[in-house]
């Protein structure tokens, strides 16, 4: 990276902090007991920027790379795991799909609104029994005219209830046929079209997650992105994306509970000294470590290929799947340096622990990585 580019990096990175700051972790438990999805502060992410980083500017949005997105989602990850989590779903999956497959009539519709926060998006494509085998949902599209009607659902959905536009992926065709899924962009407000039931999590509870419901939903031919046929290829392509997103979020996660662990062990005396200048604390804090700069060289590798168009799919799955191992492992490893400290909610890192599961299994579980990984590899 040029000069110019590592100052516009650490730009951006003092912008990320500084609004996590202020506006996120004075808010961050108090969201998290009430399961408040704070729309409003997505608003205001859009006025900084943070809702449309990887837009050209054309459309309103940064214009920048997947090395300041990488920054953006790390470090308000630091701080809240569920505002990093639905700031990634808003840019890298719905914002990304329209981006990478609308036509320009519809990237002049949607991308301007989604970049600036004026609109909040969702992404649908699992469903109740088809979570990873996706070639088998059950939400169909059937072909009336120029408009195609819609019924089923779609679960485990972030900001179904408070999106205004969703991506949604349902089948057109035959079941296990990887042409036989369109990609459709369908608004709030749509006739037999809602939202369900909103979960109860165990972590990300700031991040809405609901079902979307379709029921005889009719929508017209032109909201169609790409082609009829192309929704699950689509997708996969997205997803590739959308696991740097995870990765980024993992990172900022890890490197969360790191902090609070060395600040606390350097603070927290026993036997006469610091707990930190004990070995088997001091020992915890370097593997955390070292997993940490592991998981960020993985991540900003993934980043840096996507920015130069090349394929992702391999390094995409790696970054995903040991960044957010990682963040699991090292959110562990906090609380235990907390001792009893770490498993009450007046310290931060019980939210670090209970965030942290969630990236091994969202936008493809730990075991969905090593299949695509060890598929990629052997095929090469």
């Amino acid at each position: 990276m040029s000069v110019e580019a590592i100052n516009n990096l650490q730009l951006i990175k003092e912008s990320a902090r500084d609004f996590a700051e202020q506006y996120i972790r004075p808010h961050v438990m108090e969201w998290d007991e009430s399961q408040h999805f704070p729309i409003d502060l997505f608003h205001k992410m859009g006025e900084y920027g943070f809702l449309g980083v990887l837009v050209p500017e054309q459309y309103h949005g940064g214009g920048l790379g997947y090395q300041e997105y990488i920054t953006v989602i790390e470090e308000i990850g630091k701080v809240c795991g569920s505002i990093g989590l639905s700031v990634a779903a808003h840019n890298s999956l719905c914002t990304n799909h329209l981006l990478l497959f609308g036509n320009e009539e519809q990237k002049q519709k949607y991308l301007p609104k989604l970049a600036t926060g004026e609109w909040i998006g969702a992404w649908g494509l699992t469903e109740p029994n088809t979570g990873s085998d996706a070639g088998r949902m059950k939400t169909v599209a059937e072909k009336d005219g120029d408009y195609y009607i819609i019924n089923g659902a779609k679960n485990f959905i972030t900001h179904g209830k408070s999106g205004n536009v969703a991506v949604v992926i349902v089948r057109t065709g035959e079941p296990l046929d990887s042409h036989g899924m369109t990609a459709f962009a369908i608004e709030r407000g749509t006739p037999g079209f809602s939202a369900g039931k909103k979960e109860n999590k165990l972590g990300m509870r700031a991040s809405e997650t609901t079902e979307l419901i379709f029921n005889n939903c009719r929508v017209h031919k032109s909201q169609i992105l790409g082609e009829e046929g192309e929704g699950f290829i689509q997708a996969m392509k997205v997803l590739d994306g959308g696991r740097i997103s995870i990765a980024a979020l993992s990172l900022g996660i890890a490197k969360g509970a790191y902090e609070a662990a060395v600040k606390y062990s350097q603070e927290r005396h026993q036997f006469g000294k610091p707990i930190s200048k004990f070995q088997a604390i001091s020992f915890k804090l370097a593997d955390m470590a070292t997993k940490i700069q592991a998981s960020e060289l993985l991540t900003r590798k993934a980043g840096r290929l996507k920015d130069k168009g090349e394929k992702t799919t391999t390094i995409s799955a790696m970054a995903k799947y040991y960044a957010s191992e990682t963040a699991v492992d090292v959110a562990n490893e906090a609380v235990q340096i907390f001792g009893g400290y770490g498993y009450v909610k007046d310290y931060p890192v019980e939210k670090f622990y209970r965030d942290a599961k969630l990236c091994t299994i969202g936008e493809g579980t730990s075991e969905i990585q090593k299949l695509v990984i060890s598929r990629e590899i052997l095929k090469d």
